[in-house]
């Protein structure tokens, strides 16, 4: 089983002593996401990954009125050795993150749904090791948004980004130049389905923020990005000399939704 008691509350400790350093409790309207990274290595462990989110996990978050999680995969997965589901899940306050454990333990349906995978032996593991991100929303974009796509989710590309700076004070610039830069005004007015906005306050690569937008297929995603970088509010943006070298490190990762993802 998952051990949900270490994973959640380590990062949540570490959460929550950032949220009152930096005071994030001021804008209790601000969703908090945790982003789990489950590692896998064939057939036989994505399949009981999928059973136990679409059978267990995601059922059991419905019943706490969680109705739009979302479970992705990679679309390296088809050449990589080390391939990747990415589960996503929205919560009101940081609170709720850490009460995640204690209401699966107490959640019958999902132990009795997820049995294989919750009693899973150490020769039989369904992963073969997981990660989890915690993060908070941006002002500017205090909620996830489902994304208003018209294609089938086989055809569907979302975009998850990661962008790390050099410093704690440079990220901040960062974050400034999505919120108060209007960055994410620019997503919105160019048409990027956005899901969320936010910043790392528990992860393996701090500091850093996560977005992730999405596109009917890979086509449109060109096109979008194509007049982004066209687009004369980016040039301004991008040529002020406050938001300036605040990006050191840049990772972009393909994903499309399961077919009983939420999202």
């Amino acid at each position: 089983m998952i051990n949900y008691k270490v994973t959640f509350r380590l990062f949540i400790l570490a959460a929550l002593i950032q949220s009152a350093n930096l005071v994030y409790a001021s804008a209790p309207d601000r969703q908090y996401y945790t982003l789990s990274i489950y590692h896998f290595k064939d057939s036989v462990q994505e399949k009981a990954l999928d059973h136990y989110f679409s059978d267990a996990l995601l059922p059991a978050l419905h019943r706490m009125k969680i109705v739009s999680a979302g479970v992705f995969k990679s679309l390296a997965n088809d050449t990589s050795s080390d391939k990747k589901i990415y589960v996503f899940i929205p919560f009101n306050s940081a609170g709720e993150v850490q009460q995640l454990y204690e209401k699966l333990q107490k959640d019958k349906a999902y132990q009795a749904a997820g049995y294989e995978y919750i009693n899973a032996v150490f020769s039989t593991a369904p992963y073969t090791r997981i990660e989890t991100i915690i993060l908070y929303a941006f002002p500017m974009a205090p909620r996830m948004q489902l994304p208003g796509l018209r294609s089938a989710k086989s055809e569907r590309v979302y975009e998850l980004r990661s962008y790390e700076s050099a410093t704690e004070k440079i990220f901040q610039n960062k974050v400034s130049m999505f919120n108060d830069g209007d960055e994410i005004g620019l997503f919105k007015r160019l048409g990027f389905n956005a899901v969320f906005y936010s910043e790392v306050v528990a992860g393996s690569r701090m500091p850093n923020l996560m977005y992730m937008t999405t596109f009917d297929n890979m086509e449109e995603r060109e096109k979008h990005w194509k007049a982004f970088s066209d687009d004369a509010q980016w040039k301004k943006l991008t040529s002020m000399p406050l938001y300036q070298k605040n990006v050191q490190h840049a990772d972009i990762i393909f994903l499309r939704p399961t077919d009983y993802s939420d999202i």
